[in-house]
């Protein structure tokens, strides 16, 4: 049975609240959050962290609820943890109005795992900033903290990462210098985001070092640049990522069959279509999502589409009736 206003917050005073009363805290106003985030405010922070916690759970599982107001008032909680979980929570959320404390935790929070989650949390005010669906302002709000940070000397690595990764968005060409020096950076992570960065960028400059990195021996890069290959749609990649179908990691294969699916091509849907009749689950599975991209992004090949379903349909009767014959 749901609980009244009264009751929840009465189990939030005294930690007692369970999931199913957390879906009160959906869809509240401005007041509302506030009398919620009073009443569990001074809870001990294992209480604090388990609350926002499963907020954030619910809200990853049920695109009904809205818990925006609650994860707003998070930020500002004295625990690391909680203020992480919060920007994590607002994932989703594109009110320009969150421009600014997600900027403030960026460039202030003492916390790095709470500035690198601002910094990658800003990357979708930058995207709609390119995409025309925000104001100047809040755009070059998110572009400006972004380049700040991410150019501290003494700022740590995984924050100056996600400040590239947020940034690449941008078409702007100081955004691209950012990300050629994220490339000739010493520090590995650096260089791998740089090339994740090549591919949300979306600018075929970068065709060459990507392609360079197909053959790197860390599977981390060689997933991100994979991944570049069909964000940047380079059909000179095509027999690389063939070759990359068979790899020893498994989310470098996958990561070449989206790919493959994304660029198009005659020899690229052979390739998806002998996938998709694959021993193992998974790449059937990836291979059957690569060739509807395919065909909704080049189109051209529902009838093989309707010859592999046909077939798995022929199987499946084969099957049922050899299981008859048995009886």
């Amino acid at each position: 049975m749901k609980p009244t206003w009264t009751e929840l917050l009465a189990a939030l005073r005294a930690g007692t609240a369970s999931r199913g009363d957390l879906y009160g805290l959906s869809n509240l106003s401005r007041s509302q959050a506030e009398l919620a985030h009073a009443a569990y405010h001074d809870l001990p922070v294992e209480a604090r962290r388990r609350i926002v916690r499963t907020l954030v759970e619910i809200a990853e599982h049920d695109f009904e609820v809205n818990f925006g107001e609650t994860f707003r008032l998070a930020l500002q909680d004295a625990d690391d943890d909680v203020r992480q979980m919060a920007i994590e929570g607002l994932w989703e959320d594109e009110d320009v109005r969150l421009v600014a404390p997600l900027v403030e935790r960026l460039l202030e929070d003492s916390a790095a795992g709470v500035r690198a989650a601002a910094a990658a949390s800003l990357g979708r005010f930058v995207l709609l900033g390119e995409l025309g669906k925000v104001r100047e302002r809040p755009y070059r709000q998110a572009l400006d903290a972004l380049l700040t940070a991410g150019a501290r000397a003494d700022e740590t690595v995984e924050v100056r990462r996600r400040t590239v990764e947020a940034l690449a968005y941008s078409g702007e060409e100081t955004v691209a210098e950012r990300i050629r020096a994220a490339y000739h950076d010493p520090d590995e992570q650096m260089r791998v985001s740089a090339v994740f960065a090549m591919g949300r960028n979306g600018d075929e400059r970068w065709a060459a070092e990507v392609m360079r990195e197909l053959n790197s021996p860390n599977p981390a890069m060689r997933y991100e640049a994979t991944r570049a290959c069909g964000e940047l749609a380079l059909a000179d990649a095509v027999p690389a990522l063939i070759e990359l179908v068979d790899d020893v990691d498994a989310e470098v294969q996958e990561a070449a069959i989206w790919s493959l699916g994304q660029i198009g091509g005659d020899e690229a849907r052979q390739v998806l279509l002998a996938c998709s009749r694959s021993t193992s689950e998974a790449l059937r599975q990836s291979a059957h999502e690569a060739l509807r991209e395919l065909e909704f992004l080049h189109g051209d090949i529902g009838a093989a589409l309707f010859d592999l379903f046909d077939d798995e349909f022929d199987e499946e009767d084969e099957a049922e009736d050899e299981e008859e014959e048995t009886w």
